[in-house]
């Protein structure tokens, strides 16, 4: 059986460009794929190295932490140079652990997920205009809805506009 193709000994030569990424064709792709996994890699790691760096700085005692089990704390104690050195986190007041200085996944930010009290009163109001539109029968599905915001941002921007007639 013959695996490889060949050329007749009697045929005319063939192109010198493709008669040389037929011999060596493999081992350029090959070099290509070797320099693109070492550059890759030294991305990635120069990426992780940056994103220890940002950790580390936030990572100061007082910081809200979120630990690898699910538990959520309060660093008492980190060395950011040293991540050999375990880290003290409080849990609750007067509970303290100690804890793999690689075992904090992330600095939480305690503003998020909370509302300001100006924006829970704006969202009551429209939530309390809400039930009065379905109890009054003005609103029975979700397109009357949609409709009911269309027609009041309609309104007011007929209200913004000028009776002049438009050229």
């Amino acid at each position: 059986m013959l695996f490889f193709a060949t050329t007749p000994a009697d045929a005319p030569p063939a192109n010198p460009a493709v008669q040389f990424f037929a011999e060596y064709g493999l081992l350029i792709i090959l070099a290509l794929l070797i320099v693109f996994m070492f550059w890759s890699q030294r991305r990635r790691a120069q990426r992780m190295k940056a994103e220890q760096a940002e950790k580390s700085r936030q990572l100061l005692p007082g910081a809200k932490v979120l630990l690898q089990g699910g538990f959520y704390g309060t660093i008492v104690e980190y060395d950011g140079e040293d991540l050999s050195k375990s880290a003290r986190v409080e849990l609750a007041p007067g509970v303290e652990v100690e804890v793999h200085s690689q075992a904090i996944l992330r600095v939480v930010d305690p503003a998020e997920g909370t509302l300001t009290e100006d924006e829970y009163i704006e969202a009551e109001e429209h939530h309390e205009e809400y039930v009065a539109d379905v109890e009054q029968g003005l609103i029975t599905s979700v397109s009357d809805d949609a409709a009911r915001d269309r027609a009041d941002a309609a309104s007011e921007g007929a209200a913004d506009r000028d009776d002049k007639p438009r050229a």
